[in-house]
Parts: structure tokens; C-alpha cells; sequence
């Protein structure tokens, strides 16, 4: 007897297929229980997650370009142009935002899909109900722990593991590195900010701008890391996760539609023949003697 998930051999002797965990005898999805695609959504996540890693090292470096914009400042005691640095890198950083929010939703989109179409996969063991796919995310302090625990389960459930993928540690501690970093460094380049003459009058006070930016692209350097590693582990599991999903629910589809069955077209019987004794008379023609 083959499994009907994996298509491996299954022992008697056990109760589930050794490979996937499928209960033995049970299909590889449980019919009559909904069913998401997540391959188009997932690439679009990932897709919105490597934007958003690209634009954060964009808003990082922008400093650079402060630093250069500030010195020739100093040089020229041009302060117009530490408003264009402080304009390029409030540009950047709103358009990262944006992008931020539009990946975190499709990623929010796609975890509940993914957690929900493990409801349907016989042998799975999810630890949180789908509504923690999206809550996961909002409630405060349980978003440092759920979001990893819901994805650890789908990974396992569709990956065919019992134990944890290292790709979901890695993710979420990157992931903690960067949103936790990044918070921090904000708040800090906002209070040196906050410190800085409105419009500088000497040497000390364009210096004083140089060393904000350079400040600022040292406090980046870690978040902008942990960014990039979240980003590239998670379109991986994305990915990854995706594709046994798919298969899996396109292995339990037929891959030939049935032709539908279409009801028989009646027809209105024909009238039955009434006897000699009972027809009716013929009309009378006016003119012609009836018959007799």
C-alpha cells in the first residue's frame, strides 16, 4: 500500500506514512474542507519583501549622502544644502515605508492562507487556530512569539517535519535584529536631530550635521543586516512553503474534469388515439351533402 500524499511505501505496522505523516488509508487532503492558493500570493510577497530589504539599505547608505552634502556645506556655509540631505533622506525612508506596509500585509495574506490549508492536510498538528495568522502580528508583546510559532508550524506541516526548519529561526532572529534595531536607531538619529542649530553658523555647527550622519549610518549597520538576512529567509520559506502546497492539493485534484451529466430532455407525450365509436363528427361544409 502506497501513501496517498507522498506515494512512498507504507508498513502495516505503523500507523502513519514514515516520510510525510499521513495517517495510513487517509487521502492527501480531507475533502470537503476549503482549500487556498498560495502560490500567486506568495510571490507577491516576496517580491514586496525583497523591495522593501533593498529600500531600507537604500535609507541607510542615504546617509552617506548626507555626510558628503554636509562637508561641502561646511566648506561652501551653504546651509541650503543640508535641507536637500534632510529631503532625500525623508523621501527614501517614506517610500520604504510604504512599500514596508504593502509587504507586511501580503505576508499577514499569505500566512493565513497557508495556515489554512493546513486544516485540510491529514497528519498535520497545528499549535494555533488560523486567526493567530493575522492577530499574531497585531496584539503587542505576543508578536515577538506567535508570528514565528504559526509559520514554524506551517513549515512543518507542509515540509514534512517534526522538528522546526533552522530557515524559521533564523528568519525570526533576524527578523527581531532588524524591526527591534531599527526602532531604536529611528528614535536616536530623531533625538540627535532634535539637538542640531536650525541653521548653522560656524565650522562647529556644520560639523555638528557630518557627525549626525555619520552617527546615524553606524546605528544602521546592524538593522540594515538583520534586514537583509530576514528578507532572503523568508522568501525562502515562502517559496519553499508555497510549492509542497501546491503539489500537495494538486495531487488530490483530478487531473481529468468529469464530463457533467445533463438531464434528459423531455418531450410532450403524443395524444392518445381515441376510438372509432368516440371521434368526433366531421365538420359540415356548406354545399356538399355529408356522407351516409
Amino acid at each position: 500500500m502506497r501513501c496517498q500524499t507522498c506515494g512512498d511505501a507504507t508498513s502495516p505496522e505503523i500507523d502513519h506514512c514514515p516520510r510525510c505523516f499521513t495517517p495510513l488509508g487517509q487521502p492527501a487532503v480531507r475533502p470537503g474542507l476549503p482549500t487556498y492558493r498560495v502560490r500567486g500570493i506568495g510571490l507577491a510577497a516576496n517580491v514586496a519583501v525583497g523591495a522593501t530589504a533593498v529600500l531600507y539599505l537604500v535609507v541607510a547608505l542615504s546617509s552617506l549622502i548626507g555626510i558628503v552634502l554636509a562637508r561641502r556645506a561646511k566648506a561652501n556655509d551653504d546651509p541650503d544644502l543640508l535641507v536637500g540631505a534632510g529631503i532625500i533622506v525623508a523621501v527614501v525612508a517614506m517610500i520604504m515605508t510604504v512599500v514596508h506596509l504593502a509587504a507586511a500585509v501580503l505576508v499577514i495574506i499569505w500566512t493565513w492562507r497557508a495556515r489554512r490549508n493546513t486544516d485540510a492536510f491529514p497528519g498535520a498538528e497545528p499549535a494555533f487556530r488560523p486567526g493567530w495568522a493575522i492577530a499574531g502580528w497585531l496584539v503587542p508583546f505576543a508578536n515577538f512569539v506567535v508570528p514565528a510559532r504559526v509559520v514554524a508550524g506551517v513549515a512543518r506541516d507542509s515540509l514534512w517535519r517534526r522538528a522546526t526548519p533552522a530557515l524559521v529561526s533564523v528568519w525570526w532572529c533576524s527578523w527581531l535584529v532588524f524591526s527591534v534595531g531599527e526602532r531604536l536607531a529611528s528614535r536616536a538619529d530623531g533625538r540627535a536631530y532634535e539637538k542640531l542649530a536650525e541653521i548653522p553658523f560656524n565650522d562647529a555647527g556644520y560639523q555638528a550635521y557630518v557627525d549626525m550622519y555619520q552617527d546615524s549610518l553606524g546605528r544602521a549597520t546592524l538593522p540594515a543586516l538583520g534586514c537583509v538576512i530576514a528578507a532572503v529567509t523568508l522568501i525562502m520559506l515562502i517559496h519553499r512553503i508555497s510549492a509542497a502546497q501546491e503539489a500537495r492539493i494538486d495531487g488530490a485534484t483530478p487531473q481529468w474534469p468529469i464530463a457533467p451529466v445533463w438531464p434528459a430532455q423531455t418531450w410532450p407525450a403524443a395524444p392518445a388515439a381515441q376510438p372509432a365509436s368516440a371521434a368526433q363528427p366531421a365538420p359540415e361544409v356548406p354545399g356538399v351533402a355529408p356522407a351516409s
